[in-house]
C-alpha cells in the first residue's frame, strides 16, 4: 500500500499581519496538511511566520520549504527550530536546503561558495542538528521526540546521498539552475530526467530502515480544457522540448480537475511521490483536486 497522500502549500507572499492570518486559515480550509514557507531575502521571516500560521490553524503542520543552510549556523539554528517546535506544539517539519540564489548571498554580505562547499555546509548544518537537539541537555528542547522531522530538497547527487542517509523526507525540486543564473533562474526537468533522479535517489536509500517520504514541488497547476495552449509557452522557454513533453513536465498539472487528478496518481506509481507542494499562486486551483484524491 502506497503512503496516504499528503498536500502542502508554500506561502510566500509578503503580507501585512490579518492578511497573513487569513490567508493561513484559507489553507486549512481548503485542505492542506502542511503550511510552508520558504528562506528568500525579501519574504517574510521563516520562523516567526510559521509560529503565527500556527496560532491561528489547528490541523495543519507547518514548515520550512527550504530553509537556506547558507544564511544560518547551526547552533543558533538549533535554537530556532526548537523553540518554534515548542510554541507550534510540536507541529513543525524543518526543510533544509544547499541555497541556490547568489544574488541574495552578495545582498547580506555572505560567501555563497562552490557547489560543494555549499553542500559540505549542509551537512555539517544536518549533522550538527541532529547532535544538538538529540540531546537532552539541550535547551530549549523541542516538542517532538525523537526529533522534528527533516526534509531535505535538492537534485545534485550529493544531495540525494545527504538526503537518503539523513531525511525523514525527499524533496525533488523536478526542475535545476540555469547555469551562469545568479537570482535563481531554474529549467524544468523532463519526466524522464526526473525518473533518472528518482532512481539515483532510490539506489541510494536502498539500506534505510524505514523509508522516506517522497515529495515534490508543482510550480504551476492550472485547470483548463485546453492542455496544449496552457503547454505551449514552454516551447519557447526550453529548447529541443516536444509539444508531449511539455504536458508530461512533472512540475506542472494541466487539464481539468479530474485529469490533473490522473496526472496525481500518475506521478505517484511512476515516482512514488505522496507529499506534493504547489506554490501560493495554485492554492485555490489545487483544492478540487486534493479533495477528489483523499482516500486514494
Amino acid at each position: 500500500m502506497p503512503r496516504p497522500f499528503r498536500f502542502a502549500v508554500n506561502l510566500n507572499a509578503t503580507a501585512p499581519t490579518d492578511a497573513w492570518r487569513a490567508r493561513c486559515r484559507q489553507a486549512e480550509e481548503l485542505g492542506y496538511d502542511v503550511i510552508l514557507i520558504p528562506d528568500h531575502l525579501g519574504k517574510p521571516s521563516p520562523f516567526p511566520a510559521l509560529v503565527a500560521a500556527a496560532a491561528v490553524t489547528e490541523r495543519p503542520r507547518v514548515g520550512t520549504f527550504v530553509l537556506n543552510a547558507g544564511f544560518w549556523n547551526p547552533t543558533l539554528l538549533a535554537r530556532e527550530v526548537a523553540t518554534t517546535d515548542a510554541l507550534t506544539g510540536g507541529r513543525l517539519e524543518l526543510g533544509l536546503g544547499a541555497g541556490y540564489v547568489k544574488a541574495e548571498h552578495d545582498e547580506a554580505g555572505l560567501p555563497f561558495g562552490s557547489p560543494g562547499e555549499r553542500v559540505d555546509h549542509l551537512r555539517h548544518t544536518v549533522e550538527e542538528l541532529e547532535r544538538l537537539l538529540s540531546s537532552d541537555e539541550h535547551q530549549p528542547q523541542p516538542a517532538q521526540k525523537p526529533r522534528v522531522p527533516l526534509l531535505i530538497g535538492g537534485n545534485g547527487n550529493r544531495m540525494l546521498e545527504l538526503a537518503a542517509e539523513h531525511a525523514d523526507i525527499a524533496a525533488f525540486a523536478g526542475a535545476s539552475l540555469v547555469p551562469g543564473s545568479t537570482d535563481g533562474q531554474v529549467t524544468p526537468a523532463t519526466a524522464e530526467e526526473l525518473d533518472e533522479r528518482v532512481a539515483r535517489y532510490s539506489r541510494l536509500a536502498q539500506g534505510r530502515k524505514e523509508p522516506a517520504e517522497l515529495n515534490l514541488l508543482i510550480q504551476s497547476v492550472v485547470v483548463t480544457d485546453d492542455r496544449e495552449a496552457v503547454a505551449a509557452p514552454f516551447l519557447r522557454r526550453i529548447p529541443n522540448l516536444t509539444l508531449e513533453q511539455a504536458l508530461e513536465l512533472p512540475i506542472v498539472l494541466i487539464g481539468t480537475v479530474d485529469e490533473i487528478v490522473a496526472q496525481v496518481l500518475e506521478r505517484r506509481e511512476r515516482y512514488g511521490f505522496t507529499y506534493l507542494t504547489v506554490l501560493e499562486g495554485s492554492m485555490e486551483a489545487f483544492g478540487p483536486v486534493m479533495e477528489k484524491l483523499r482516500g486514494r
